[in-house]
Formats: structure tokens, C-alpha cells, sequence
């Protein structure tokens, strides 16, 4: 592998126009841009936890009350990650992975 150094002159304005930002966008964002942002990325997050947790016991062919009776949870806890109330973390998360991983193994171990 070859390596190539270089050294960028801040004074060059061959280095002052690279980049993939748009300045005036980023120099006209207020903080309440930001916050707005913040909250739409936890949003989203937490559907993309529901649609796991959904897709995990979904393929594991389970109904929703019989899914929380196997894993050790209430039947409100799966309702609620499946509906993007709450985000499964922790252990909870950890199980899902192997449920969806090793569905045999975990199942088995929970038995």
C-alpha cells in the first residue's frame, strides 16, 4: 500500500473551496435547527428500534403476549417497543440481537 503525505496550506485557496459542506447553510443554523434535528434523530431511532424488536418476533413467529411471555417481559414492554414508545436498551437490546442471531440457542437458554 502506498502512502501519500500532504500538507494543506489554510492560506491556499486551491484547499479553501474542497469540501462537501454548504457554508452558508451551515453559518445560517440556529440552535433551535440543531434541537429540532436532535429530536427527529431520536424519533427515528427509536421506530428503528420498534421495527427490530417487531421484526425479531415476528420471525420467531410469536404473538406479541406469547413473545413477552417467553423473554420475561410485560405484554405493555413489547406493545411499547414495538410501537416506538420505548426503545429496547441494556439486556433487552443484547437478547433481541441473539434472538436474531440464534434464535434456537437463545430460546432455549430462556426455556
Amino acid at each position: 500500500m502506498k502512502t501519500v503525505r500532504m500538507t494543506i496550506d489554510p492560506e491556499n485557496s486551491a484547499f479553501a473551496t474542497s469540501g462537501h459542506i454548504d457554508a452558508d447553510r451551515v453559518d445560517s443554523t440556529t440552535e433551535d435547527d440543531v434541537a429540532r434535528q436532535k429530536m427527529s434523530d431520536a424519533a427515528e431511532a427509536m421506530m428503528d428500534g420498534a421495527k427490530f424488536a417487531r421484526r425479531v418476533r415476528r420471525r420467531l413467529g410469536f404473538s406479541q403476549s406469547e413473545f413477552a411471555n417467553r423473554i420475561g417481559v410485560s405484554l405493555d414492554t413489547i406493545r411499547n417497543w414495538e410501537q416506538g414508545k420505548r426503545c429496547p436498551t441494556g439486556a433487552a437490546k443484547a437478547l433481541l440481537k441473539v434472538l436474531d442471531k440464534a434464535p434456537e440457542a437463545a430460546l432455549a437458554a430462556l426455556h
